[in-house]
């Protein structure tokens, strides 16, 4: 089953991931291989942060780093103050995410499982999920939006340029979002035909579309 959490972006720094879903009661960020977001920085500390999920909500601390934790700017203790969407989250002055609340949704694709489990036949437009073809295929809509978003390895992408790239010129003007929303919906929904119990998609609202690493 599909469900939806917080993630944060990458926004600055070097991560092996863009996207970090918030899926834990606890989500330790650091430069420590055993962190849940892992920044390889070394003015982060090896256990750096803390965000706390607390019912829907969640809180970031800091972990008594070197270099400290800032929110929107501001340095945090150890704490915690409460994330609202949109919030700046800075790791020591060389890295920032930005909270995403799981409130406020659009899909989005995580590609460290997407890379590994799908596979696309660009000239036969086919596409297979864990070694299975999807029969009956895609629509050519929902074809052309999995083909945007594999093709970026993690980019983010904009709903204009799913916009443009799904809808000709003449229907391009009335898209809507909600319309947008509902072929990413159905794209996922026959992914899941397939491989139900994967969670191929995430979710985030207001940062366009994309396939995690």
């Amino acid at each position: 089953m599909n469900e939806e959490f917080a993630i944060l972006l990458v926004q600055e720094g070097d991560s092996p991931r863009n996207i970090w879903e918030l899926d834990k009661q606890e989500i330790i960020i650091g430069r420590g291989d055993d962190c849940d977001v892992v920044v390889n920085d070394r003015q982060s500390s090896r256990h750096h942060a803390k965000i706390v999920r607390e019912g829907e909500r969640y809180k970031a601390l800091d972990l008594n780093s070197k270099n400290g934790t800032f929110l929107n700017g501001t340095p945090i203790s150890a704490k915690p103050q409460y994330l609202s969407d949109g919030d700046q989250i800075g790791i020591a002055l060389s890295s920032r995410l930005v909270f995403v609340d799981a409130g406020a949704t659009a899909p989005l694709f995580a590609e460290h499982k997407f890379k590994a489990e799908i596979r696309i036949d660009q000239a036969a437009k086919r596409v297979w999920v864990t070694g299975k073809e999807l029969s009956p295929p895609l629509s050519l809509a929902q074809y052309r939006l999995l083909e945007l978003l594999f093709s970026r390895r993690g980019g983010v992408v904009s709903r204009d340029e799913v916009v443009s790239q799904v809808w000709s010129d003449e229907e391009a003007e009335g898209v809507s979002e909600q319309a947008i929303d509902a072929l990413a919906r159905r794209l996922r929904e026959r992914i899941a035909e397939v491989d139900p119990d994967t969670q191929y998609v995430l979710t985030v609202r207001g940062h366009g579309f994309t396939n995690d690493e």
